[in-house]
């Protein structure tokens, strides 16, 4: 399998776009080239076979996502299609890009049609779903993963690859999502090629039943792998719990990043070009996400009405630290994954899960994984 090429321009094409449109102006040459209005090529799709769509929250050239892609195209028994981010976005909740324009490359990954999105996962499924990408606008299954990292508890509600099943259950789409429990300084990438080894088996049960219509239609299942994916003692159906990893807010000296420098080259690039030209900026050159709390502004460029001299600049860092749980009911997800469970939770739109979609999930689990 051909994982998607690097690609050179590393900065967002309605950057270059805006910034080439200013240029224009300013300098009176060529007008921009107009981005393509056409739809992509229709993919070609064998009738005879599923529709399997995948998605992802750490973006299309993650392992999880390649190594379950190749595995599903391997068995030679659906039509696998992947519309995941370019970029990683396993943060990004269930959030979706409004009112600017996502762009949509296609992406060479060996026997399944695959695109590479702009946007967040949700914006993927969505757009996957709505019948403007593909031939096609209902897969029988949307599966989202697999994530580096756990996503039990409240992490959930941060999650991208939850949030892509997540839309496909709106949309009415039975749908999976799949996270290994990736543990820092011990996960090797080989890692997911086993996780995809345990998880395949439930996949394939899944698509079954689904064709057969025993598969629960008013939750989607969020499946946990344990970090050492081929030591796992079984598979144990669970309930979300409250689990979360503390939020913790540093403080960064300014010295650190000075003017011009930055986390990430392609940010540092698009700063210093919206910089040198404020009606770039005006045109949405560079997007820029303001948090401001007591007229203190923690991320600012180029804003108009005062210089950067007369700002007040302070630069923060997000992490999340582990902290021990006390609750010690077997039953929730994080609790059951730290034993080496393969925890499964089914989920629904429903704040709270109803007792005999509870019950149905459950069914269905045991009985899928009676048959295997």
């Amino acid at each position: 399998m051909t994982s998607t090429s690097v690609k050179p321009n590393m900065l967002p094409p309605g950057l270059v776009s805006n910034l080439q449109d200013v240029l224009s102006k300013r300098g009176g040459g060529d007008q921009p080239t107009r981005p393509s209005t056409s739809q992509p090529e229709e993919d070609s799709v064998d009738s005879s076979k599923p529709i399997v769509l995948v998605t992802n929250g750490d973006g299309i050239d993650s392992p999880g996502l390649t190594f379950l892609v190749e595995a599903l195209v391997r068995q030679g028994l659906y039509n696998v299609h992947v519309c995941a981010p370019q970029s990683d976005k396993s943060v990004s909740g269930h959030s979706v890009t409004l009112l600017e324009t996502v762009s949509v490359s296609s992406a060479d990954i060996n026997g399944a049609t695959a695109y590479e999105v702009a946007g967040t996962p949700v914006d993927c499924v969505s757009l996957a779903l709505s019948g403007a990408l593909f031939s096609w606008s209902k897969p029988l299954l949307v599966i989202s993963g697999i994530n580096r990292g756990s996503n039990c508890g409240h992490h959930m509600l941060y999650s991208g690859v939850v949030a892509g099943a997540r839309e496909a259950l709106i949309s009415g789409v039975p749908s999976l999502s799949i996270s290994l429990n990736w543990r820092k300084d011990e996960s090797q990438e080989n890692d997911f090629k086993d996780a995809v080894a345990v998880c395949l088996p439930l996949i394939n049960a899944a698509i079954r039943d689904i064709e057969k219509g025993d598969f629960p239609k008013s939750c989607f299942l969020n499946i946990e792998i344990p970090s050492s994916p081929l030591s796992n003692k079984g598979f144990k159906i669970t309930k979300q719990s409250t689990w979360r990893s503390i939020p913790s807010w540093q403080a960064i000296s300014a010295n650190r990043y000075p003017p011009g420098h930055f986390m990430n080259n392609q940010q540092s690039l698009g700063i210093q070009l919206a910089q040198l030209g404020r009606d770039a900026s005006a045109a949405g050159a560079a997007r820029r996400v303001t948090t401001q709390k007591k007229n203190v502004e923690i991320e600012s460029t180029g804003a108009a009405g005062k210089s950067d001299f007369e700002r007040v600049k302070k630069y923060f860092r997000l992490e999340f630290v582990d902290k021990e749980q006390d609750n010690v009911d077997d039953d929730l997800d994080f609790r059951a994954v730290k034993s080496g469970f393969v925890s499964v939770t089914p989920l629904s739109l429903s704040p709270h899960l109803e007792s005999d979609t509870q019950t149905a999930a459950s069914n269905w689990i045991s009985s899928a994984l009676q048959e295997q």
